[in-house]
């Protein structure tokens, strides 16, 4: 075995080699793929924990950290390098924190051939520890070690990956109430040239699939579910359109109400029989509507609205831990008058479907008494990255809250908006 310093490389006397990552925090191992320009072909030229496979690349279970298999006989001929990639699990944490990270390259049979102790790294969250790289008709190794502070993001950004961005937060203007014959001018609507245009999804389920238990169409349809009502005695468990006002006992209006959202990460299983929850980052948002257009928007990038009657708790990464991963709290009586529909949404800003999900939920909660009144639970996965989970709007001088369960296509609230417009 040869212990390489970084920049240096060495020959690589066998096309079938596996990499693996000795780190002392919980993390992840990728792999980019990348031509003579330092760039991906495709976003198939990622190997990730979503994406195991890549051409002549293969992320497979190992003692530790998953281990990258490559057969440098299988890249294709366009590819110069496969760069291996550590992430640390915490974004906010660094490897300088932790031992130096030391990747090893080995063959096939086990044994190992070269190994690079990581140092000089401070605040860097992820590193490209090393690359296996084209050098004529041969593979060589090189001990690469450069970090990036900026995040994983930024670095397959770099490398030509295409990222699914937030939106950066609206602007925070003080809050003005329109007339009451004009709508407000929101910052999301559609004028004639708008700056931005949500892209109309060609998206149409299949006719024939047959939906779980749980979803159907929407709750406008004929046959809806009877609307119930609310009490702190005996909570509602709420069935896909079905409808509650939100009256507590005697006929009080409920004025602070918290939407509650949770979520587990579903379990996956290695080929070694460890099970491993999957990280998933779902992401809550409320979208609120004024006589059919987007006004505001409060997600974890924006966590205020503008009238101040809505606040969200903040992200939540994973889903780990019982009860709520994210908190919705809504002053009902400090909504401004000239919104008329709150539209409650879970996104999958990394991209997983519903069906790599457990136990999705929302539930409203009495915050004058902290009594749970209502829960809607998705039964099933669904093959979406999206779900409206709820509605609350006004009906004649009552607020109504609306279970919908209805599944999209979209990361962020701007990818929801063509989708849910249609329940403001």
């Amino acid at each position: 075995m040869t212990a390489l310093s970084k920049g240096q490389n060495a020959p690589l006397p066998t096309p079938e080699v596996i990499v693996s990552i000795d780190v002392g925090a919980s993390a992840d191992v990728s792999a980019l793929l990348v031509t003579a320009s330092g760039k991906v072909r495709t976003d198939n030229d990622f190997v990730f924990y979503n994406q195991t496979t890549g051409p002549g690349v293969r992320l497979l279970p190992g003692a530790g950290l998953s281990q990258l298999h490559i057969s440098t006989g299988q890249i294709p001929a366009e590819i110069d390098a496969v760069r291996a990639v550590i992430t640390l699990d915490d974004a906010t944490s660094s490897f300088g924190r932790f031992a130096p990270p030391t990747a090893r390259v080995g063959d096939s049979s086990g044994r190992e051939l070269y190994s690079y102790t990581i140092g000089e790294l401070s605040s860097e969250s992820v590193v490209i520890a090393l690359e296996i790289y084209r050098r004529n008709a041969d593979w060589k190794v090189r001990a690469v070690g450069q970090g990036y502070a900026g995040g994983f993001a930024d670095l397959v950004r770099d490398h030509g990956v295409s990222v699914d961005d937030t939106p950066a937060a609206p602007p925070a203007p003080s809050y003005q109430q329109p007339p009451a014959q004009q709508p407000p001018a929101p910052p999301y609507q559609q004028p004639p040239a708008p700056s931005y245009q949500p892209p109309q999804s060609s998206y149409q389920p299949p006719q024939s699939f047959p939906p779980p238990a749980g979803y159907g169409a929407p709750p406008a349809a004929a046959g809806a579910p009877p609307e119930v009502n609310l009490s702190k005695n005996r909570p509602v468990s709420l069935v896909k359109g079905q409808k509650v006002t939100l009256r507590k006992d005697g006929g009080v209006k409920l004025t602070d109400v918290q939407m509650g959202l949770g979520w587990d990460p579903a379990q996956a299983k290695s080929m070694f029989g460890r099970s491993r929850a999957s990280s998933i980052d779902l992401d809550a948002s409320v979208l609120m509507f004024s006589q059919g257009r987007c006004a505001d928007v409060v997600y974890f990038g924006h966590l205020k609205s503008e009238d101040f009657s809505i606040q969200h708790s903040g992200d939540n990464l994973t889903g780990e831990g019982d009860g709520d991963d994210e908190v919705v709290s809504v002053a009902l009586q400090n909504v401004a008058p000239s919104i008329d529909a709150l539209v409650f949404i879970v996104t999958s800003y990394r991209g997983q479907t519903f069906e790599e999900v457990d136990n999705a939920y929302c539930r409203l909660v009495d915050m004058t008494t902290g009594a749970e009144l209502a829960r809607y639970t998705l039964r099933g996965g669904m093959p979406f990255t999206g779900v409206t989970m709820a509605v609350i709007k006004r009906e004649g001088g009552d607020w109504k809250l609306t279970a919908i369960g209805e599944g999209f296509q979209g990361k962020t609230p701007k990818d929801a908006l063509p989708h849910v417009q249609k329940y403001a």
